[in-house]
């Protein structure tokens, strides 16, 4: 009886001990470590982010890059390893002393502006008259002198100062520098949507001979088209489909369809010249696009400050190969290149589709197997 008491015990002890060691492995596998997850995102098509009066095509792609909303746990961080294309970012690289909050205003504030840039120049492209309307500053970085330190935040929009309203970044940085150090100036800020006041003193600038509230700031700018046209994106954020936006914009403002309805996909920032920039993560884009079946990727041809194999173009070219992919990667520095490459690759649609009006369909055969 008592070996019998004995062996229930230590049966039970023994699932106690394996209840406790599950338990504190499941712990483990979900405690959160430091490090982000990155994988291929989605492809998604231009136009539906597009609010216009005007028809647009859904031929052009912009891709993302999916990221984890927090840390990885370590479940997260070890499956990674499975996965060929993700990758593993130290929070202190992908948030670089930001809060997660102020990472994603940030983000917020590239795309918004990559919106307007393209906007603006799709519509000088078209031959329209674009019009730029001042609104602010947007707040990038507080230096450590500055008494708004600890109440501005990254992504708050400095509309004026002192009662005073500006026409420019250089008009308020100007009236700024003529007040002297220490003197008081209360600023008002957009922040959500909510208006908010706050009161500090003029600084010298660090790095230079220069007064002012203490920040790092960029122009907060929107533009006026006719027609009018407007893109909201929801939560996607960042700067990189800057040249995907300016394309399908310019079907629209033109009246063109660039394509021929032929799935395009691609990446790179936009600048008010026409610029194409670098962007990350290019490598999990050609694969978001390769999956979506896309016929062409534009990838950034720009090697600034980096060696020219490791231009988003080479890596997007070595990535298709691993992948097998079929699809076209094509270098782009400016718009015009990619532009001139869609007008030259579809021509021969436009052109087949004038003999297929006038009967001759035969004879184009042999057109269309050079295409």
């Amino acid at each position: 009886m008592v070996n019998n008491k004995n062996q229930g015990k230590k049966k039970f002890y023994r699932w106690l001990i394996g209840i406790l060691i599950l338990v504190a492995l499941a712990i483990g596998l979900s405690w959160p470590t430091d490090y982000f997850i990155e994988g291929p995102g989605e492809s998604v098509p231009v136009g539906q982010f597009i609010k216009s009066e005007t028809k647009k095509p859904m031929n052009l792609y912009l891709v993302t890059v999916s990221i984890t909303s927090r840390p990885a746990s370590v479940l997260e961080y070890l499956w990674s390893y499975t996965q060929k294309f993700a990758t593993r970012t130290p929070s202190k690289d992908l948030l670089a002393g930001q809060t997660s909050s102020q990472y994603q205003e940030l983000q917020n504030w590239y795309m918004e502006t990559s919106q307007q840039t393209a906007i603006y120049y799709a519509a000088k492209k078209a031959g329209l008259k674009p019009k730029l309307n001042y609104h602010g500053v947007y707040v990038m970085n507080v230096q450590k002198n500055s008494s708004f330190r600890h109440r501005l935040q990254i992504g708050d929009t400095v509309l004026g100062a002192n009662d005073r309203r500006f026409r420019s970044t250089q008009e308020m940085m100007s009236y700024l520098n003529q007040q002297k150090p220490g003197s008081k100036v209360t600023i008002e800020v957009l922040r959500n949507n909510e208006k908010k006041n706050f009161t500090g003193k003029i600084v010298k600038l660090a790095g230079s001979k220069r007064n002012g509230i203490g920040i790092q700031l960029v122009e907060r700018t929107t533009v006026t088209t006719k027609p009018k046209l407007k893109i909201d994106v929801g939560e996607i954020g960042g700067p990189s489909a800057g040249l995907m936006f300016t394309l399908e914009s310019y079907e629209i403002f033109s009246h063109r369809n660039l394509t021929k309805n032929h799935k395009v996909a691609g990446t790179g920032t936009i600048n008010v010249l026409g610029q194409v920039g670098m962007i990350g993560g290019v490598d999990k884009k050609v694969v978001a696009a390769d999956r979506a079946g896309a016929e062409v990727f534009f990838a950034p041809s720009d090697h600034t400050g980096i060696k020219k194999s490791e231009s988003n173009y080479a890596v997007a070219k070595r990535t298709a190969k691993q992948i097998h992919s079929k699809m076209k990667i094509v270098p782009v520095k400016t718009f015009d290149d990619a532009l001139n490459y869609l007008n030259k690759r579809y021509k021969i649609l436009r052109k087949f589709k004038f003999i297929k009006i006038l009967g001759l369909e035969k004879n184009s055969r042999p057109f269309l197997r050079s295409y």
